[in-house]
């Protein structure tokens, strides 16, 4: 039927999908293959009824219509659809045509020009559909359409521009880059993604749908296939992009077996996949000018805003056009000082234009003239909301059309809402209450809806739904858009869905959404993972507080894995307030569990380990996991307990976590669970300066190291083994620390993770740290700094910082150590870290030595040895390092004390290489007031005592400093 030509097409296509599919299977069986041949025309349908025996009425079509359509069949290829010209003009644009040339049909005299359609066309959007029955005239645009023009030109050219269009709701943003990509594609690859309202909360939504059209997936395709497609465009585009494959399979939620970016760091995972999109967009603007649409930024989510700023940034030298729209009371963005973006805002229609589009819509009539100026009045001249007020005044019966447009009723008795929403309200109203009721429940499915989940929702028959829908799309409420898998509807703008949605009662309103997840569970069971946002949006407006929370949970996760972490913890958030309505039980502390887990990581990377809500959510995970009974579960939350109390610098506590672990770790048994209890308590004692008890847990724990559970904690392997390597300096093993930190070196080196890397490089500074060897230091720092800046681990990438600044100052470059050792203990503070702050703050005070300023060293070497009293492990070096700076200002005696206190300590903590740096300073000391033999004996017997390491600069200073008082 002519009202429906696109329709009948879309059908013949995916049925002859079908066919094809099934005639393969049969020829597979060895049987005869199916003959496809399909001809349609486009006309007038007649139809004839004729009375059964049993008093039913049935219908037969006759007429030139369906004769010709069965002409067509007859003379199709096997295999084919083929189309009369009146079916061309109503279809072209929307199907692919290749055109037969005229052919002699029998029973027509004249030869009929015939188009064999080969798949579908261009046109997809809601504007590209409305073109089709004929969009109202396009005004007032003209200065608009001319910068596009131009930055079109400059994009061609190889100078990459932006376009935003900012305007207010129904003012025409979408208009706009229709009417200019309608008249400008041509010689274009062009890329659309739109938002939708709920987008905030779905990770790279724009993005996916991006990604869907460009690599031609579709959502019948599994995953093996939507990976061949990756896989063939990406090698056919360029080879040199095969590096991109892993991050566009874990975005689109099609990696094989095991994930091979599980271990990297979330931050660093999320940067490299935005940039495998950016490159593989540049390549192909390589190939041909390409023309990137996105459209309501309003709507997008963190991740799009993250891939459209790098792209921002990148496409300078590319020939490459970015079109954006948005309103601009609802969105931001910080590409206005680019020299290639150009901004336009769209007012709503001055008067003449105004005018001009109701002439286009109502004629010229005078009689009309009161009519087109009460609309203006009342629209502001918005567009939108003037196509509205038309419609509802057609519906009302105040005007009528019949070839011209009449006033029926007088102006002054037709009751005209003052408002668009007012308008559309009505319009509504007016419906049937069949086609008011459906229109209410598309609302709730949401902005856009393929066939299949409208029919799943609203289970009415299928006559009855099609001609209800077409009756919603003559109505202007929705338009339809096809795909090769299923016909989607659109509504024609955000506002008509507002309203609709809001015209529903809640009880009602939650009912429909608990239908519709419950049809997108049904409809998407092998793809759900596509649609865990969608769902779990439905289910907490339908309040199953259930379905809510495993949803939320599982897009929660999904979030993070994608390292969308302000998604992740808006889901993981607003899971956790849903589960306060589900009654006490197992089921629901697994879920918390799960939701307070994902919580604690990703605040874990956004505030840090020692923030006050990382602390308590990994708190509370760990209260989850020890209800739960199951003992390594509770291992592995106490250790992030652990942790987190640790890098807040509160010894007392992170102590008696660390023997709780342990007790728990005696009851669990497991590798994994010893490893880490062992672990936690070498570093408390080391920290304490329990040297000895240090050494002692490190033997235990070292038969653990290899266990799987303890590797994959990020970090643990080198801190465990960096810890080790420190201790046993302190105790004066100096080969033996060498080969610990080569240890640690190789771990780090073959790792995955990128944490145990510049964790590594880390622990390898603060090595050649302790052995005095700043060149080492610099290098390793360095290194550590890099990584850490790129792979997006701040607070490593600060203390890094601050050793660097010792390094530089120990080689001559003091200003710039001091202010290194600063930014990375202001980044340490922000962050609530206060491990080793004592050492730090010593590196400050050294620095600024060097650099002449010794009252500002004093003044850092005072907090230094008040910041954490605990913390006796730094503590003999910066009572050394206050000696030497009370000597440098002529304080003998208290520099005395110190050093005599330094060493006090140091032998109660048997740290022979802090017994004898200090000793060492003492002796220079006794040495310059006259007191040599005390000082060549104190000296002589801590030197002696060392076995190894004689070419580490301690030992080295001290034998320089034994042979000079021995003479």
């Amino acid at each position: 039927h002519e009202d429906h030509p696109q329709r009948a097409l879309w059908a013949a296509l995916r049925m002859q999908e079908e066919l094809r599919c099934y005639g393969s299977k049969l020829q597979t069986e060895g049987r005869a293959p199916i003959e496809i041949r399909v001809g349609v025309n486009t006309g007038e349908v007649v139809v004839r009824s004729i009375t059964t025996g049993t008093g039913q009425a049935e219908y037969t079509p006759i007429g030139h219509t369906t004769n010709l359509a069965s002409r067509l069949q007859s003379i199709a290829r096997t295999g084919s659809i083929v189309v009369s010209e009146a079916t061309r003009k109503l279809c072209e644009g929307y199907f692919v045509l290749k055109p037969l040339g005229p052919t002699k049909v029998k029973g027509i005299s004249e030869p009929v020009n015939v188009c064999e359609v080969t798949g579908l066309g261009p046109l997809r959007t809601r504007l590209q559909r409305a073109a089709g029955r004929g969009l109202t005239k396009f005004v007032g645009r003209e200065r608009e359409m001319e910068a596009l023009g131009h930055a079109a030109e400059q994009a061609k050219a190889g100078h990459g521009q932006i376009v935003g269009a900012m305007a207010e709701a129904g003012v025409g943003k979408s208009r706009l880059l229709f009417e200019f990509k309608a008249k400008n594609q041509s010689g274009w690859m062009v890329l659309e993604a739109v938002s939708v309202s709920h987008g905030k909360a779905s990770a790279y939504l724009p993005v996916l749908d991006l990604l869907h059209t460009y690599f031609k997936i579709t959502s019948d395709d599994d995953a093996r296939t939507r990976r061949e497609k990756v896989n063939g465009r990406v090698v056919t585009l360029d080879p040199a992009l095969e590096d991109t494959r892993p991050y566009l399979f874990a975005l689109l939620g099609i990696v094989e077996g095991e994930d091979p970016l599980a271990q990297m760091d979330a931050q660093v995972k999320k940067r490299r996949t935005l940039d495998a999109i950016k490159r593989i967009l540049l390549r192909e603007s390589l190939n041909q000018p390409l023309m990137v649409v996105f459209e309501d930024l309003h709507w997008i989510d963190e991740q799009t805003q993250e891939f459209l700023n790098l792209l921002a940034d990148s496409l300078a030298n590319a020939k490459v056009l970015l079109l954006v729209n948005y309103r601009p009371d609802e969105y931001s963005h910080q590409w206005g000082s680019k020299t290639y973006y150009t901004q336009l805002r769209l007012d709503p229609l001055g008067t003449e234009s105004a005018d001009e589009m109701l002439s286009a819509l109502l004629g010229d009539s005078p009689d009309l003239a009161p009519l087109k100026k009460l609309i203006i009045e009342r629209t502001e001249g918005n567009p939108f909301f003037m196509e509205e007020m038309y419609q509802a005044m057609l519906e009302d019966g105040v005007i009528a059309r019949n070839g011209a447009v009449k006033l029926v009723k007088p102006l002054q008795s037709a009751r005209i809402p003052a408002t668009v929403q007012g308008v559309l309200a009505a319009r509504i109203d007016r419906l049937p209450a069949d086609a008011k009721d459906l229109l209410q429940t598309l609302t709730v499915i949401g902005r856009e809806f393929p066939l299949s989940l409208i029919r799943a929702v609203v289970q009415k028959p299928a006559d009855n739904l099609e001609r209800m829908l077409d009756d919603l799309q003559l109505g202007e409420f929705i338009y339809e858009q096809p795909t090769v898998g299923d016909t989607e509807y659109i509504f024609k703008h955000a506002l008509t869905q507002e309203v609709a949605y809001n015209s529903v009662l809640m009880e009602r309103r939650q009912q429909l959404h608990e239908r519709t997840g419950a049809a997108l569970e049904t409809l998407h069971t092998n793809s759900i993972e596509e649609h865990l946002a969608e769902l779990a949006h439905h289910y907490g407006r339908g309040a199953n507080a259930g379905k809510a929370v495993e949803y939320l949970t599982r897009a929660g996760q999904q979030a993070l894995n994608r390292s969308a972490y302000v998604e992740a913890q808006a889901q993981s958030q607003q899971g956790l307030e849903w589960i306060k309505r589900l009654p006490e039980s197992p089921e629901r502390d697994a879920r918390e569990l799960e939701l307070t887990s994902t919580l604690a990581e990703v605040l874990m990377v956004m505030r840090g380990w020692a923030a006050l809500e990382a602390h308590a959510a990994v708190e509370r995970s760990r209260d989850l996991a020890e209800k739960s009974g199951n003992l390594l579960q509770l291992v592995v939350k106490e250790f992030a307990v652990w942790r987190s109390t640790l890098a807040a610098g509160d010894l007392s506590t992170t102590g008696l976590l660390a023997d709780r672990l342990l007790e728990v770790a005696q009851r669990e048994g497991s590798p994994t669970s010893f490893g880490l209890a062992y672990h936690t308590q070498m570093v408390v004692s080391f920290n304490r300066g329990d040297m000895v008890s240090a050494e002692a847990h490190f033997a235990r724990a070292s038969g653990f190291l290899d266990a799987d559970g303890f590797r994959q904690v990020p970090g643990a392997v080198v801190d465990a083994l960096g810890t080790a390597c420190f201790c046993a300096w302190a105790l004066g093993h100096a080969d033996k620390a060498r080969e610990r930190i080569h240890r640690v070196i190789a771990f780090a080196r073959d790792s995955k993770n990128p944490y145990d890397l510049v964790f590594g490089r880390f622990v390898e500074s603060f090595s050649s740290f302790h052995q005095r060897e700043p060149q080492g230091a610099e290098v390793a720092a360095t290194q550590a700094l890099a990584i850490a800046e790129e792979h997006g681990f701040p607070v490593v990438g600060d203390l890094s910082r601050a050793l660097l600044g010792w390094a530089r100052a120990q080689l001559g470059r003091a200003g710039e150590g001091v202010t290194l050792i600063r930014q990375g203990l202001a980044g340490m503070a922000e962050a609530g870290i206060r491990y080793r702050i004592t050492a730090f703050l010593t590196f400050l005070a050294v620095a600024q030595a060097l650099d002449g300023k010794i009252d500002d060293a004093l003044i850092t070497i005072e907090e230094a040895l008040q910041a954490n009293p605990e913390e006796l492990v730094s503590r003999p070096d910066a009572l050394n390092c206050r000696g030497e700076l009370r000597l440098k200002i002529g304080q003998t005696a208290p520099a005395e004390a110190d050093f005599r206190e330094a060493i006090a300590l140091a032998q109660k903590m048997q740290a022979k290489a802090f017994e004898l740096r200090a000793t060492t300073s003492l002796a220079r000391l006794l040495r310059d007031t006259n007191r040599r033999s005390e000082a060549r004996t104190m000296l002589a017997e801590i030197y002696n005592w060392f076995t190894e390491g004689f070419d580490t600069a301690d030992l080295k200073d001290a034998k320089t400093l034994l042979d000079e008082l021995s003479h």
